[in-house]
């Protein structure tokens, strides 16, 4: 029973965790290729024509893109959560799991603003019903926008926050659930201030394609754990935004 409290269980699950979320975005790919044009759901051209169950499939799609995608790059905060809170607490695998759903819960917060936008972007046809972008001006100024984004002030903060794990503890440490379920929150709300804009990104190269998912994925990650200073790495990764900008206007 000690090892189901112990780091390596927390690993476990986050792991199985994110191989689920990834695992039904391939199911949800796959059923998009192989099922007749007919006999698929798409999202609806029209504003109106949107109902709950539309809005419901397309914000279900998001969150399990977001923990798919934004989990793997918490480990490193998660296990030293646990590492911690073992050494100051009887009951430490509780509170991981707390730390996690809270660190979530902010994800699924955001995942209903991209849930929206969407939703708009089919009204004005910037995007296919299959999910895919067409409108190149638009999927320019998204690249813009999270390029331009990489160069400001809270980017570089975040991401320091994001790289720092043990930092964040030393500085937020706060005792019992509450104090768990706010530092989790904290953390999340820092991740968001990191990575919203390259989330963006998705309705440039098609909100279900699982190479870009996989390839943002590794970007995230690489921010946050490459020996670099943070303000370096940003500038890295916003020329390449703004270059695939300026390729896609001049395409």
């Amino acid at each position: 029973m000690a090892w189901f409290k112990s780091p390596a269980a927390v690993l476990t699950v986050v792991l199985a965790w994110t191989f689920a979320a990834w695992g039904y975005l391939f199911y949800q790919r796959g059923q998009m290729v192989s099922e007749p044009m007919s006999a698929m759901w798409m999202p609806p051209s029209e504003l109106s024509a949107w109902h709950f169950i539309d809005f419901a499939l397309v914000y279900f799609m998001w969150a399990v893109m977001m923990a798919a995608m934004m989990l793997p790059s918490a480990i490193p905060m998660i296990l030293a959560f646990a590492r911690v809170c073992r050494q100051r607490n009887k009951t430490p695998h509780s509170l991981t799991y707390l730390f996690i759903s809270a660190y979530l819960a902010i994800w699924l917060l955001f995942s209903a603003v991209l849930t929206l936008l969407q939703w708009q972007m089919h009204g004005l046809a910037w995007l296919s019903p299959m999910m895919d972008s067409q409108n190149s001006t638009v999927a320019a100024g998204i690249l813009f926008l999270a390029g331009f984004y990489q160069f400001m002030p809270m980017k570089n903060a975040c991401l320091t926050h994001c790289k720092t794990p043990m930092g964040f503890l030393l500085n937020e440490w706060q005792e019992g659930a509450s104090g768990t379920l706010m530092m989790g929150l904290k953390h999340g709300a820092h991740c968001v201030g990191c990575c919203w804009a390259q989330m963006l990104v998705m309705f440039v190269v098609g909100v279900m394609n699982l190479l870009g998912m996989a390839l943002i994925t590794l970007l995230v990650i690489a921010e946050k754990s490459m020996p670099l200073e943070s303000r370096f790495i940003c500038r890295i990764v916003g020329v390449a935004f703004l270059l695939w900008g300026a390729l896609l206007l001049m395409a």
